[in-house]
């Protein structure tokens, strides 16, 4: 069974590695990274696009081996990954792509009126996940 951690950076997310390295230190945990591309890019752009992913990508690889440095692995085998796109389709096409069976992420907390202006990228993972989907505050 594996267990995949949505990794932003934030504070919440930060919440959300703690809470499965000690809720499911038994399982096989995933920390995904998700780097969004710019939108409107043109054909002339791709190549210079796709270098600067990249650079972005091993960016984002060793923040995620950062995130896990306070934290005791040694009895919790972990890996990183990096994916490139929107952060609630990645999330979720990763799951169904992969042997995921559970997914843990932050929430930023938003609240009323500015989480319906802000949408929610926990709420529409939540919506479109294909396995349980623990959010932690």
């Amino acid at each position: 069974m594996a267990v995949l951690v949505a990794y932003d950076g934030s504070a919440s997310a930060q919440k959300a590695v703690e809470y499965a390295f000690d809720s499911h230190a038994d399982e096989e945990i995933v920390l995904l990274r998700v780097v969004e591309a710019a939108d409107g890019s043109t054909e002339a752009g791709v190549n210079l696009l796709q270098e600067a992913l990249r650079d972005r990508e091993q960016e984002a690889s060793g923040s995620l081996e950062d995130v896990t440095e306070p934290l005791d692995t040694s009895e919790t085998e972990f890996r990183t990954e990096t994916a490139v796109g929107k952060p609630e389709r990645e999330v979720v096409a990763f799951a169904e792509e992969h042997d995921v069976d559970h997914i843990v992420i932050g929430s930023h907390g938003r609240e009323g009126v500015s989480r319906v202006l802000l949408g929610s990228v926990a709420e529409k993972i939540v919506r479109r996940a294909p396995v349980p989907v623990t959010v932690v505050r």
